[in-house]
């Protein structure tokens, strides 16, 4: 017993309390609607330094976080980085606040895979016509069924494809700051080894994010420590095709948002 609680009375707490928030779900976490998408479009303009990325309303990526799987599974829950692990997507809006998760793959699994079977992908939840959302390398730049931008893959960049790059850099950046917040504010979840079984693992993580949106609505900020706000490079994709399938998509955004300066002479010559 810890403070003379007898620890199945803890486990009823943590679980009838955790189930409860899991409840605002719906409520907290949910897709911006009406002018609201146009204030999200904005805000990931200003992080990218152009207007032409006020198409973008969402930034995604995945978290791992630590837990004890049973030895029969522990090949499934065993990530890249070797340790043992189920996975959060994420979708957050310009400010960090999560718009869209799926919670509970094992480690094992790459982001891409992920996303293709969340309902996000298979129901073509997010984004809305006319919009994108962006993500790092680990992911495919597609045009359907959702419209997601990536940056184009090294070494063989040109100038206006390195600027593309750099400015989708800047705008995705807000979705590891949002891990990091959560990360920072909830240490003994996310920088131990979640000590709940697997399958109440989802629920516990899923808790956190409600309650971190409910902290961002509230005005409760809390900045990321250094150490803990880097990124530690996109998961690498196992087989990627030389032409992806949102290049179509990709490819006049890039256009607009880096017009290229040989062009722009040649016009003017």
């Amino acid at each position: 017993m810890a403070f003379d609680i007898p620890k199945t009375t803890v486990h009823r707490s943590v679980h009838r309390v955790t189930w409860a928030v899991v409840g605002l779900l719906k409520r907290i976490i949910h897709f911006p609607q009406g002018n609201d998408i146009n204030d999200v479009g904005d805000g990931f303009a200003r992080l990218a330094g152009s207007a032409h990325f006020n198409v973008v309303v969402g930034a995604i990526d995945g978290c791992h976080i630590s837990v004890k799987p049973r030895k029969a599974d522990e090949n499934c829950y065993l990530n890249r980085k070797l340790f043992y692990s189920i996975q959060l997507q994420a979708i957050c809006d310009h400010r960090g606040r999560y718009v869209d998760i799926c919670c509970g793959f094992p480690g094992s699994v790459h982001d891409s895979r992920v996303l293709k079977n969340s309902p996000v992908y298979l129901q073509q939840q997010y984004p809305p016509d006319g919009r994108r959302i962006i993500g790092d390398g680990g992911y495919p730049c597609l045009a359907a069924p959702i419209r997601l931008l990536t940056p184009y893959r090294p070494p063989n960049l040109n100038p206006v494809q390195a600027r593309y790059n750099s400015m989708l850099s800047r705008a995705r950046n807000i979705i590891e700051r949002s891990f990091s917040m959560m990360k920072t504010r909830w240490r003994s979840i996310f920088f131990k080894t979640l000590e709940v079984s697997p399958t109440f693992a989802p629920a516990v993580i899923t808790c956190c994010t409600i309650l971190h949106n409910l902290c961002l609505d509230n005005g409760d900020i809390m900045e990321p420590e250094e150490d803990e706000a880097g990124d530690d490079g996109p998961e690498p994709e196992p087989e990627h095709r030389a032409q992806e399938p949102g290049e179509r998509v990709r490819s006049p955004g890039c256009s607009s948002v880096c017009p290229s300066p040989l062009h722009s002479s040649s016009a003017g010559a």
